[in-house]
């Protein structure tokens, strides 16, 4: 029994290894930021990155008094994952300014509506593990969603998934 214990955690490893699971996040991921409209509203799109490959998505308004304003020529930074001493854990976005400086917006969660955050864990989540990404854009895309707002903010989210496709233009 032992041995079948054994084996199937090796054959489990394995497999991680080849689909390149990453069970710990690093500090600093590399970032592409995405822009889309929801309901009328403009929002933006962190994707980190992992080798190139989507490992993570953050979503939330780019708006001043309650989300993220980015200047429009900043497409890409890092997402750097912050734990205080008690273990919380917190997500920043970087990235340098037209002089060349860091500009640090810290706290992406508690800057974004709790259930779109919700929804971009999951989709996280089966990033981080390996599915390849055509297949979350059909099962982001497939979601059905009750209310209207968080359907376009789904549309959104393929949007910005399908340019790590093969065809960034296939619907």
């Amino acid at each position: 029994m032992e041995n079948l214990k054994t084996n199937v955690a090796d054959a489990l490893q394995g497999e991680d290894q080849r689909l390149g699971v990453v069970e710990v996040r690093p500090k600093e991921l590399e970032c592409d930021v995405v822009r889309f409209q929801n309901n009328k509203e403009k929002w933006v799109a962190f994707v980190g990155l992992l080798d190139g490959r989507p490992y993570e998505i953050f979503t939330g308004l780019q708006d001043d008094d309650e989300g993220i304003v980015l200047p429009k020529t900043v497409t890409k930074g890092k997402i750097i994952k912050q734990v205080s001493d008690d273990g919380t854990k917190r997500y920043d976005f970087q990235f340098e300014n037209k002089r060349g400086y860091k500009t640090t917006v810290e706290g992406l969660s508690e800057k974004f509506n709790p259930e779109y955050w919700n929804y971009a864990k999951l989709i996280s989540g089966v990033l981080r593990y390996g599915m390849p990404i055509e297949h979350v854009v059909k099962l982001v895309g497939s979601l059905d969603l009750r209310d209207e707002s968080i359907n376009t903010w789904k549309i959104g989210v393929v949007r910005a998934l399908k340019k790590y496709t093969n065809d960034p233009d296939e619907e």
